[in-house]
């Protein structure tokens, strides 16, 4: 019998739980546009700089100057009408661009969550999240979707957690509780846990407990008998992150994901209660004076008692196969750091898309040397001249970054009448060690192109950093 004939592509389920995690999906989306707009981040990072780092291969996403408080009000609007059902399918495409778009324009920003915001957006292209309590909903189709619709979410989720598990069993993690010994003694004046940051046993609970929280979280929320356990472990380790790590929206999008485990009577109970509300406030405008209130008790949204026929149409082969893809990458993506020599940590290739969260700390500093081959004229760069402090750090330590901006001065020159060489001195400190050399200094960046290929350039870790 053929995969995609399997009885399993024919369950369904009831939709509740698709229709709560769009909502929350939405409204969290939303709040975390706002929250970047108000904090002045959308100037401060994609108008301010005069350079920005691409990724290999999308060059050609390019910054959008003032323009990119437009695409941030199109990602904000999408967001909330994704939320609320309306026009789905185009909401969520035109989110998952939007919010793409903005992750691509400059490395800088790469963290593991926005990552795994643009795959999840991805993802729930889809997914039919609309057929239920929505704006789009319809009574003959809004009750049951398929149950594999809802178990592509768990089975993203788990297999983020599970990779992050596997990415902490290495020495630095589980020997030395690096970085996490930088990192917390810094926090005592955190309330209550502040007195135990800078204790050894109290690092290494925390180093120890992150690894096997994250290594067994999935099986724990799958499994129905340890599910509330699960979730209540989801929500006191993420809210610790949150106080000690600034993270932003990342911990409550965690766990709001993480009620997706849930049976959909649970989900159903929290529709009810969102049905209450929207009926309430509903009422208070109604009641208010001069006004007249146009809007039903159903509010626009198929209300959570009217479950329908549960026959649906079958699900387009090629949409299944898309998603296998989809999930085989999700799955191999992490492990191409195995096709690279050296250690992950030090030469950083193939450690983006992995799910390697906040398992180093990198200090260092690239002093740019430039030789102009037409009199031999040597000067040295002032980094400040060019890039923001933040893109200055991040450059330091991670030989892409290192390469592009060395392009980008050639560049620079270049435009002057300039013909230059570009040389780096730079040396780099990890996970606490004493700082090493970290670049070739003898080698002409400008000549060189970025590619997926192991930079030879990148000098030898001095130390040995064992695990996965």
């Amino acid at each position: 019998m053929r995969l995609f004939d399997s009885p399993y592509f024919s369950k369904t389920s009831k939709a509740a739980p698709l229709a709560v995690f769009r909502i929350f999906f939405g409204l969290m989306m939303l709040v975390s546009i706002i929250r970047f707009w108000v904090y002045g981040w959308i100037n401060k990072l994609y108008i301010e700089p005069d350079f920005f780092f691409p990724y290999y291969g999308f060059e050609w996403v390019q910054p959008l100057g003032n323009l990119t408080y437009f695409l941030f009000i199109i990602c904000g609007l999408s967001a909330l009408a994704v939320a609320i059902g309306f026009r789905y399918r185009i909401s969520i495409i035109m989110f998952f661009l939007s919010f793409t778009y903005i992750e691509l324009m400059d490395k800088t920003t790469y963290l593991n969550h926005y990552y795994f915001i643009s795959i999840l957006s991805f993802l729930m292209i889809f997914l039919p999240a609309e057929k239920y309590f929505s704006c789009d909903a319809e009574k003959e189709s809004g009750g049951f979707v398929p149950q594999w619709s809802i178990d592509s979410i768990k089975l993203l989720l788990c297999i983020v957690y599970f990779y992050a598990g596997l990415a902490k069993l290495n020495s630095d993690w589980l020997v030395k509780a690096m970085p996490l010994k930088i990192w917390l003694p810094g926090k005592y004046d955190v309330p209550f846990l502040g007195d135990f940051l800078h204790q050894e046993w109290a690092i290494y609970a925390f180093s120890w407990g992150g690894a096997i929280y994250d290594l067994f979280i999935p099986f724990l929320l799958l499994w129905k008998r340890t599910r509330w356990l699960a979730f209540v472990f989801v929500v006191v380790f993420h809210l610790i992150t949150r106080i000690l790590f600034p993270i932003g929206m990342f911990p409550y999008i965690m766990i709001a994901s993480a009620m997706i485990f849930f049976d959909p009577k649970v989900h159903e109970k929290i529709i009810g209660r969102i049905e209450s509300l929207i009926q309430f406030i509903s009422t208070t405008i109604r009641n208010l004076p001069h006004l007249e209130s146009k809007t039903t008790s159903r509010n626009g949204f198929l209300p959570s008692g009217e479950m329908a026929n549960k026959e649906l149409q079958v699900t387009p082969k090629w949409k299944l196969k898309l998603l296998t893809f989809f999930f085989l990458i999700q799955l191999l993506l992490p492990w191409r750091y195995l096709t690279y020599p050296g250690e992950l940590f030090w030469t950083e290739e193939g450690f983006r898309f992995s799910w390697r969260v906040m398992l180093m700390e990198k200090t260092g500093y690239a002093n740019f040397k430039i030789v102009d081959r037409t009199n031999n004229e040597v000067f040295y760069i002032e980094n400040s001249d060019f890039l923001t402090s933040f893109q200055e750090k991040q450059m330091a330590t991670q030989p892409d970054f290192i390469l592009t901006y060395a392009h980008y001065l050639c560049d620079h020159f270049s435009a002057l009448g300039k013909d230059v060489e570009v040389y780096v001195e730079s040396y780099v400190a990890l996970n606490g060690r004493k700082s090493q050399p970290y670049i070739n200094p003898s080698v002409d960046l400008s000549k060189l192109n970025e590619s997926f290929k192991h930079k030879t350039w990148i000098l030898p870790f001095e130390d040995e950093i064992k695990g996965i």
